[in-house]
């Protein structure tokens, strides 16, 4: 778990998936006169081994292989598309749930006993795929949880950051409702103005 899952309060199940998810950062909104810049946590394959070393998705230190790291990549794509769609509507998207699919396939599982908890999906392989594959593991764990459906993308087109939507009712759109949900309306309310301004003269 990283200090940011820690901060936004991600439960222990949901943070390596989320924190794979935003090791990409987009953001490039402008907040007290200070740009975002975006950034990207895996640029070679090494950082990628660092990351799961880090998380103890792996035992040991793992230099994978270009193979695994560009499959890693298309992973976490298909993964951020999944959750940029509205947890209703996940399962109608073919085109982003076959997405997923085909990025999940190099990263098998297989079913054990693992002691108290009965039995759970483990990775089949040992090398650096072992790490990715228990991100997988725990997408199925939280999509037969129900919990999966509160990970989302911040609807804020500067934003596009996962987030865990710890609302009763589970409905929020934003990140933080404080900043882009904030800069959605004002800029929905100008364009509005805007508008209505325009069709009176």
């Amino acid at each position: 778990m990283s200090k940011e899952s820690r901060k936004f309060q991600v439960p222990d199940a949901l943070a390596n998936i989320y924190d794979f998810a935003n090791t990409l950062d987009l953001r490039h909104f402008i907040h007290h006169g200070v740009q975002h810049q975006q950034a990207e946590e895996l640029p070679d394959a090494a950082a990628l081994g660092d990351w799961m070393q880090q998380r103890r998705l792996v035992d040991r230190a793992v230099l994978p292989s270009q193979k695994t790291f560009e499959a890693a990549l298309q992973l976490r794509g298909a993964l951020r598309d999944y959750l940029k769609c509205d947890p209703a509507e996940r399962h109608r998207k073919s085109a982003i749930t076959t997405r997923l699919d085909k990025a999940m396939e190099p990263f098998a599982l297989r079913v054990a006993s693992i002691g108290k908890d009965g039995f759970g999906l483990i990775p089949l392989q040992t090398d650096a795929q072992a790490g990715l594959s228990m991100i997988i593991a725990e997408l199925y764990n939280a999509a037969a949880a129900g919990t999966l459906d509160r990970l989302k993308m911040c609807a804020a087109d500067e934003c596009q950051r996962v987030f865990f939507d710890r609302s009763k009712p589970g409905t929020r759109r934003w990140c933080q409702s404080t900043l882009c949900g904030n800069r959605e309306k004002t800029r929905t309310y100008r364009e509005r103005h805007r508008h209505e301004t325009g069709s009176e003269t």
